[in-house]
């Protein structure tokens, strides 16, 4: 059931771009692709485009265990919410820091396709079984692929999240894409935001391990959070707060995650998230792995084809692979920050 009437939230930071109210909803299939066009970039904005199709997002909740802190380990957060570079003391600052809701996103161009990855990440990867093992830092996501269709932001026509460490690939109803080398193993719904009114994909999270799948392959099943991209990052009231808002922010951003890739304090290797034994990782479970977490140019699904990374630094080229696309597909990037 949902919680309680919201009282203030603590909102942290703001985001780059709210699209108006008044854009059509879903990006109506008009006009035909683009693909022979030139590569000159487009009108709209990589932070307008990433606010349009950002996911509202379902995040299952479990308050029990040695390490859930009643709940807090499930909530989404910035990489750096306490304040540091040092993704070593994550886990342990879980429960000292406002876990203010955030995602991380990067935009990849073509004349015909724009496609988006989200990143949302926890500190702790957790776990209350003896079977399962846990570790500081966890950062899953989706990939959004939109054609050109002539309209301001296009139309959503498929999407492959990450769940550990394999993909799984989704449609929306109506789509012209269909299964290629991978199957399809949904539809990706669409639901309608109170906060913009316009329809947004809708993806779910796992409690303790966090995979990320198209709702319903995970959902909530009991106390939850539903987080919608409003511009905010706020803090969850409690563990069953249905309206919170997350702010977005670009990978690519001046000093941002991409910036600190080779910051060793946040990152183990290339792609991979910096994480040790402290603070008590490894009490819910078997064991505390050590850099377990990845990047989205870290993500990989070893037994496909394309290589680590690729749903981030070059989503045409695995949407190709993934998908069968009818539309002409570019895969000649018009910016590519990686």
């Amino acid at each position: 059931m949902p919680g309680p009437a919201r009282t203030l939230k603590l909102a942290m930071g703001t985001t780059a771009a709210v699209v108006a109210l008044g854009i059509a909803a879903a990006g109506s299939a008009a006009a035909g692709p683009t693909a022979g066009l030139p590569a000159v970039p487009s009108a709209v904005s990589n932070a307008d485009l990433a606010q349009r199709w950002a996911p509202i997002h379902y995040q299952d909740v479990d308050q029990t265990g040695t390490n859930a802190l009643g709940g807090r380990s499930d909530y989404i957060a910035a990489y750096d919410f306490d304040g540091d570079l040092n993704s070593r003391n994550n886990w342990d600052n879980t429960g000292n820091h406002a876990l203010a809701a955030t995602a991380y996103y990067s935009v990849m161009e073509t004349a015909s396709h724009w496609f988006v990855t989200y990143m949302f990440f926890h500190p702790r990867d957790w776990a209350d079984s003896i079977f399962d093992t846990e570790h500081e830092n966890d950062a899953e996501g989706v990939m959004v692929a939109v054609q050109k269709d002539g309209s301001t932001y296009g139309v959503v026509r498929g999407a492959v999240t990450v769940a550990h460490t394999d993909f799984f690939s989704y449609t929306p109803s109506g789509s012209t894409w269909g299964a290629g080398a991978e199957n399809i193993d949904g539809t990706l719904q669409m639901a309608t935001s109170p906060h913009d009114g316009l329809a947004h994909p809708v993806t779910a999270q796992e409690a303790k391990g966090h995979g990320l799948k198209a709702r319903p392959g995970y959902d909530i099943r009991g106390d939850g959070v539903i987080y919608h991209p409003a511009g905010r990052a706020e803090v969850p009231e409690h563990p069953d707060d249905r309206d919170v808002s997350y702010r977005l922010v670009d990978v690519h951003a001046s000093g941002g995650l991409w910036a600190q890739r080779a910051n060793s304090q946040l990152f183990a290797s290339h792609g991979t998230f910096a994480g040790d034994g402290s603070g008590g990782c490894g009490n819910g479970g078997i064991s505390c792995s050590q850099n377990s977490a990845n990047a989205p140019w870290g993500w990989d699904d070893g037994d496909d084809g394309p290589a680590r990374g690729t749903l981030a630094t070059d989503p045409a080229g695995l949407s190709a692979n993934y998908f069968r696309v009818p539309e002409p597909l570019n895969r000649t990037y018009v910016d590519n920050p990686y």
